[in-house]
């Protein structure tokens, strides 16, 4: 964990001496909205924190992760005078984030009093960490990594829109509308995946509730079904994907296959590389079939042999 704190450190102190050094020179209007986006997302950032403490509830930047990317493209596609391909990419983000929106919002995570709402419990279970059950310990982990790690992130996977910004000049392509059809295509694979999911836990609860037997399905206690037999986390493969087609944008934009926006989806990788490995430690903890699962099924790409 501190080894990702530490590489979106790096990256975020890299990427204005890469952009200035070794790639396209940013323009003084992209550093002016940088800046205005860098303000934003810290004190965003200190009040996911500071409520985050007063509240003990630690998903704060969770109801936040699918509202403030929108808050980001948009602004750079007002900088930019709404060009056409900025505004497809606030248009796209926008799509995105009322979907996952509404998929946290069904799983609890919202409530009338903003601050409460469903905690996401791995918090729970990282807490009982004896190397972060401190209170000193814990809270720094809360600052620089719940609450600045993943608002930093989150600016870092929109920051596309600015390189394609600076490549405003060449007209919308053929990459783009390549780009445009995989953003689409891979958020109705999360959307699929998602609702998977939740039939899945509905039916399993229900029939727990009402005394039924779980059959061999249920009694396993975690889907393997549909897009969840391909792999076993179709939804983080999808959400990958998405910031990835997202980032062809910019190569669209400025004909540079790797270019300094790309940080932010390298990084959101690294992300769910980590997150899928805690909660499938915390998944093999509680259901044995969960070993057997993760020998036949790929992580986020399918096995073939």
């Amino acid at each position: 964990m501190l080894r990702t704190i530490l590489l979106l450190i790096a990256t975020l102190l890299a990427l204005p001496f890469v952009a200035f050094y070794y790639d396209q020179p940013l323009a003084p209007e992209h550093w002016t909205a940088l800046g205005a986006l860098l303000k934003i997302m810290l004190g965003v950032a200190l009040t996911c924190f500071v409520v985050s403490e007063l509240t003990r509830n630690y998903s704060q930047v969770d109801k936040l992760w699918s509202i403030i990317p929108v808050v980001y493209v948009w602004y750079i596609a007002a900088q930019s005078g709404f060009s056409d391909r900025i505004t497809l990419m606030a248009v796209l983000a926008t799509i995105w984030a009322l979907r996952l929106t509404f998929n946290f919002a069904r799983r609890g995570g919202y409530h009338w009093i903003p601050w409460k709402g469903e905690e996401d419990y791995r918090w729970s279970v990282l807490r009982q960490n004896p190397l972060l059950g401190g209170r000193l310990s814990w809270g720094l982990f809360n600052l620089f990594f719940i609450s600045l790690y993943q608002n930093g992130l989150i600016l870092l996977f929109t920051l596309p829109t600015v390189a394609a910004w600076q490549g405003g000049n060449t007209p919308l392509n053929a990459l783009d509308y390549l780009a445009a059809a995989l953003f689409l295509g891979f958020v109705a694979t999360e959307t699929v995946a998602d609702q998977q999911q939740w039939n899945f836990q509905k039916e399993k609860y229900r029939r727990i509730a009402a005394g039924e037997p779980l059959g061999e399905e249920y009694s396993n206690g975690f889907c393997a079904r549909g897009l969840w037999s391909v792999v076993r986390h179709p939804n983080y493969a999808s959400e990958q994907a998405i910031w990835l087609s997202f980032y062809l944008f910019s190569v669209a934009a400025t004909g540079r296959w790797l270019n300094w926006s790309f940080a932010g989806a390298l990084l959101l990788m690294l992300l769910f590389l980590g997150s899928s490995d805690f909660s499938e430690k915390i998944s093999a903890g509680k259901y044995p079939a969960y070993q057997e699962y993760q020998k036949r099924v790929g992580r986020f790409l399918p096995k073939f042999f």
